[in-house]
């Protein structure tokens, strides 16, 4: 099979959607910290089943459950180290087998993830926490799902410059194909910024040359904030991947999504024509909305 980073170079690929969104959907409690990376150890059919249905509308890639999958995270909840790994590790082996003959991303997510208080969407935690922290917080689990046979690992939902240097520092030493997804919002000049307030083009620019990064792009985004992302992405020599949520906002402290949903597939041909090559949903984004996506693909 081609790699992705090549299949991205001849057309635009459907990316998944929200995979946690999916299995509270059909019944799954994901309001622990370890979000729905508990079910790796509680409930793996349930994973297995959400990759496929997603499959099953279309999507190319698989996004395994390990987004908030951390051997400190499964530390927490009583996991011990060895298990912790091999949870991770799982998650690549169940996508694989619900994706069936398309390509699986390894989801790392970023270091707010695992503090699970919703600083993901703020980035504060950089402040005091470092580049070469990051790096060392972010090494196992990459290296993890590589060994794992992920295709692709997914640094998503970065939300400050000084945890995606440091996600593309471990991608060009572990020689690992990556794609790097930033959260972001768009400021009143109508310019893509990262959540911690950076220009989100000049995070882009710090992957030109890196051979490892396959593709940048923005995740966990209000769709209407999608072509601003992707503008900025021009500042990187990559393909573009774009995932927004559904234009819902998360309330951490209710640990519950408020707003109306406000993806719409006939937003799909702007981000494509505007350079976007990898595309799906994050976030309160199901099957049927992936299906919708592919069906605007073809």
């Amino acid at each position: 099979m081609r790699s992705l980073g090549d299949a991205l170079l001849t057309g635009p690929v459907v990316l998944d959607g929200g995979l946690s969104t999916e299995l509270e959907a059909r019944g799954h409690d994901v309001g622990s910290a370890l979000w729905s990376a508990r079910l790796l150890r509680d409930d793996p059919a349930a994973i297995l089943a959400a990759h496929a249905a997603f499959a099953a509308a279309g999507a190319q890639v698989a996004t395994t459950a390990s987004y908030q999958a951390t051997v400190e995270g499964f530390g927490a909840a009583g996991v011990d180290e060895a298990e912790a790994r091999r949870l991770i590790a799982s998650s690549v082996a169940l996508a694989r087998e619900g994706q069936g003959a398309g390509w699986v991303a390894g989801s790392v997510g970023p270091y707010g993830a695992m503090l699970a208080d919703g600083s993901e969407y703020t980035g504060a935690y950089v402040a005091d926490v470092g580049v070469g922290d990051l790096r060392a917080f972010h090494r196992p689990r990459m290296a993890l799902l590589a060994d794992a046979g992920a295709d692709v690992l997914a640094c998503e939902t970065v939300p400050a410059a000084a945890e995606a240097e440091a996600l593309i520092a471990e991608a060009d030493d572990l020689g690992v194909p990556v794609w790097l997804s930033l959260t972001t919002v768009v400021d009143a000049a109508g310019l893509a910024r990262t959540r911690r307030g950076e220009l989100a083009a000049d995070v882009f620019a710090m992957t030109v040359g890196v051979d490892a990064v396959v593709a940048v792009g923005v995740n966990c985004t209000d769709p209407a904030g999608v072509r601003s992302g992707i503008a900025a992405a021009a500042t990187s020599d990559k393909p573009v991947v774009v995932y927004p949520n559904s234009g819902e906002q998360w309330d951490p402290a209710g640990r519950r999504w408020t707003g109306s949903p406000g993806i719409s597939p006939d937003l799909v041909p702007t981000w494509v024509l505007g350079g976007a090559r990898l595309v799906g949903g994050c976030c309160r984004v199901r099957p049927a909305d992936v299906s919708a996506i592919a069906a605007m693909i073809r």
